[in-house]
């Protein structure tokens, strides 16, 4: 990449600064907004460039949309990110304080350090490092930034339907969602660049029934509590049947193509019939599982005013991630089958419908390797199904382009932390990212009238 300056140090102090920030949006009657102002206000301190050469849009109190104009006129590029995080379990035993960004041994410690505010710092290096020699690129480049993605809030929302209202098309969408990781299946060694070409439905629901309310000395067979218990029973991990999408079917047959050994075999074999893959699958549980099919866990329950007194009502919050392929109104009408009982109600809280699935065979998947190969070399791009809902969800019903994937190496325990525990990013890692972003944007091409296929 010719003509471009090295990249700036300090990259590990500028994400202990964000993380140092607590913006939590579950949490916002606590803290309140001054957290995400405070962090508006960082960037605006950490990036100059990005400051002064692109425009900013607020949409929404949470919403970020940075605007670079590129050489010609052309559907975007649209890289995006969120700097809201989950709340901390204080109770959790933290090496280093959650919201403290210590470094230590050349890693960086805190909430948020990989979702997100890792993945987005790296796009905000690439670009400030980008203007710094000069460049321009060959089509418009947005960077949209969300600050209310945990809660599922409006913030991308917003910023998509603006785009719609203007008549702007995204040519690639880049959000949150893969990574580089080490062994991608229990059976498959090596490295490899999970890019999510897909994403699973969300849907809550509120299972919620009636009874008798009294004295619990003598109880009737049947109270409120114990119908919800009955009904969240029957939602076992079965509820839904196995069905591989065909980009599980992709996913197989590129770790395939660079597995040794019998494994290869297997791969092709799983890769060729679903219906095998799918019952694999499902025996394995965990991430496999949920690969393959709609799942479904309970996630709150209530009930009860006393530990001597029934309660006359009960409920239940169900929280499922629906599989490609499928609807919300299958997964409604499934739900109320497996119950299988009349006085249980089955409210609809929130729901949104499985993403398409973004082609591998075009320009822009073509761009993502390309740009992999420079900050990753030898690691191979592979499509898979992302299983947790991004704000990208909000762009694929019009973007013909849209991937999940983060830049940065993660280990089995470093995904674990995301949302948990000791949650950290390597440098090393960080700087990997930002040369992923720099790359990509850097090869972007001009607009082309004719299809952008391989």
């Amino acid at each position: 990449m010719a003509g471009v300056t090295a990249p700036r140090p300090g990259i590990a102090e500028r994400l202990s600064e964000m993380i140092r920030l607590p913006t939590v949006s579950a949490e916002l009657e606590e803290r309140g907004t001054a957290p995400f102002e405070a962090f508006v206000g960082l960037i605006a301190e950490q990036y100059p460039l990005v400051h002064e050469k692109l425009a900013l849009e607020r949409h929404t109190a949470f919403g970020l949309l940075f605007h670079w104009k590129g050489a010609a006129p052309g559907d975007p590029l649209v890289l995006m990110a969120h700097y809201d995080v989950v709340p901390v379990d204080e109770s959790d035993d933290w090496t280093h304080p959650p919201f403290s960004g210590v470094i230590a041994d050349d890693i960086v410690y805190g909430r948020g350090a990989l979702d997100d505010k890792g993945p987005l710092i790296v796009v905000l290096e690439a670009v400030e490092n980008l203007l710094s020699s000069g460049f321009t690129p060959a089509r418009d480049v947005y960077l949209s930034f969300g600050g209310n993605e945990e809660t599922f809030g409006d913030a991308a929302r917003e910023i998509a339907r603006v785009f719609r209202e203007r008549g702007i098309t995204p040519w690639l969408v880049v959000d949150e969602g893969g990574a580089v990781v080490d062994a991608p299946l229990p059976f498959v060694p090596g490295r490899a660049a999970m890019i999510g070409v897909g994403e699973k439905g969300v849907m809550t629901l509120r299972l919620s029934a009636r009874g008798d309310g009294g004295h619990a000395s003598a109880p009737p067979a049947l109270t409120a509590v114990r119908r919800i218990a009955r009904a969240v029973d029957r939602l076992g991990p079965r509820t839904f049947r196995a069905r591989p999408s065909k980009a599980v079917g992709r996913m197989l047959a590129q770790l395939g193509a660079q597995t040794p050994g019998p494994a290869r075999h297997l791969l092709r074999l799983l890769g060729a019939v679903p219906p095998l893959t799918g019952g694999l699958f499902a025996a394995l549980g965990g991430e496999p599982a949920a690969l393959v099919r709609t799942t479904v866990a309970a996630t709150m329950q209530s009930g009860g005013t006393a530990a001597n007194v029934l309660p006359s009502a009960a409920s239940a919050i169900v929280n499922l991630r629906i599989a490609l392929g499928e609807t919300t109104q299958q997964t409604v009408m499934r739900v109320r089958r497996r119950i299988a009982d009349p006085d249980v109600t089955v409210t609809v809280i929130e729901a949104s419908e499985p993403s398409p699935e973004s082609p591998t065979d075009n320009v822009q998947f073509a761009l993502i390797a390309e740009a992999l190969a420079v900050s990753h070399p030898g690691v191979a791009p592979v499509p898979y199904v992302m299983m947790a809902a991004t704000d990208s969800r909000h762009f694929h019903r019009f973007s013909p382009a849209v991937y999940r994937f983060a830049p940065l190496d993660m280990s089995n325990a470093q995904r674990a932390s995301i949302h948990g525990v000791d949650e950290n990013v390597e440098i090393a890692a960080l700087v990997r990212g930002e040369r992923f972003h720099r790359a990509l944007i850097q090869s972007i091409p001009p607009h082309s009238p004719e299809p952008e296929s391989l």
